[in-house]
């Protein structure tokens, strides 16, 4: 696959540092954004009007529609970069075969309901051939996109070709970019790591410091590669920049929205109201409750994921269950 007609389904941050990214490297790209007011500010002014509203866009690039249809048909490559909440009513009227397309999810995150990542999800309602399947990793942070600051992406796929097509169409000298066929262990990397990341704000929230998030962090990588190893049994590095690399940027960075929704929380706020407060979607509260229900099929064992369950699921008292918690970290 060389020079595809690319498509870009979402209008969030993400989606925005990602029109950004294939800006660089394409006069022209299908963006579907979900209502026409939407679609015609961004038309008029060139920008986002609600996520990263700094980038701006050449009118020549600007090709948005609200038809999930019409991008697809007019796309090769396609980007799902919705949050994993919001796909299944984003394709609900898709009626696009997929395939000759080849589906990148950006997303990070569980499809509720499913209980399913976005590939299981697709291949089921859509029979998608994981051979025409990727996945766009970190550690990477669209607010750092947006400032033009060096961020890495791996780009996860059977197929090295169609992996390298999609890097060529989002590299800069401000992306650089690694290819990985470990499609399944980076997809579940990256939905664990939100879970991680909601861990690491509960602690902050609740005034543990420095020297304890550092071991939670550990942990939490062991943790991950266990159940990665469970789920996808093949040799990978979990120190690798996919995994480790972006556990760290969203356990500890400001930008980090399941950091944040996890503050709260450790701070007293109860679900519901921390979930109403954030103006984006934090996906680790949503795939905390699908991951908690594999791990037990699995019998992995998972104590941090467990503790983020007891809070948000069981409504358990925060202080109390990290107590518990820090009796098991090494």
């Amino acid at each position: 696959m060389s020079q595809p007609k690319v498509g870009l389904v979402g209008g969030g941050s993400w989606s925005t540092a990602i029109a950004k990214m294939l800006s660089r490297n394409h006069e022209s790209v299908f963006w579907w954004v979900r209502n026409e007011p939407t679609r015609e500010y961004i038309l008029k002014n060139r920008h986002n009007p609600n996520y990263l509203s700094s980038v701006e866009f050449n009118q020549k690039f600007l090709n948005l529609t609200t038809d999930i249809n019409r991008l697809f048909s007019e796309s090769e490559l396609i980007i799902l970069s919705v949050p994993s909440i919001y796909l299944e009513d984003c394709l609900k009227d898709l009626t696009v075969p997929l395939d000759d397309k080849f589906i990148v999810s950006a997303i990070k995150g569980i499809v509720p309901g499913h209980y399913k990542i976005v590939s299981e999800y697709l291949k089921d309602q859509f029979d998608l051939d994981y051979e025409n399947y990727g996945v766009i990793s970190g550690p990477c942070h669209a607010e750092e996109v947006a400032l033009d600051r060096l961020s890495y992406l791996t780009i996860a796929a059977q197929n090295k070709e169609k992996a390298k097509t999609v890097a060529d169409c989002l590299k800069s000298q401000f992306i650089k970019i690694n290819l990985s066929e470990d499609v399944l262990g980076t997809e579940y990397a990256s939905v664990l790591k939100n879970i991680y990341a909601i861990a690491a704000g509960i602690a902050h929230g609740l005034g543990y410091g420095d020297n304890y998030q550092a071991v939670l962090m550990s942990n939490a990588t062991r943790e991950m590669n266990r159940i990665t190893q469970h789920i996808s049994p093949v040799k990978r590095d979990v120190t690798d920049s996919a995994y480790l690399g972006d556990l760290l940027v969203t356990g500890y960075s400001s930008f980090s929205r399941n950091r944040m929704f996890g503050n709260m929380i450790g701070k007293g706020y109860t679900v519901k109201s921390a979930i109403l407060e954030m103006s984006m979607v934090a996906e680790g509260y949503y795939a905390t409750k699908s991951v908690y229900q594999l791990k037990k099929v699995l019998e992995v064992k998972a104590p941090i994921l467990s503790a983020v369950h007891k809070i948000l699921y069981d409504e358990k008292s925060p202080k109390k269950v990290f107590k518990r918690l820090s009796a098991k970290l090494n």
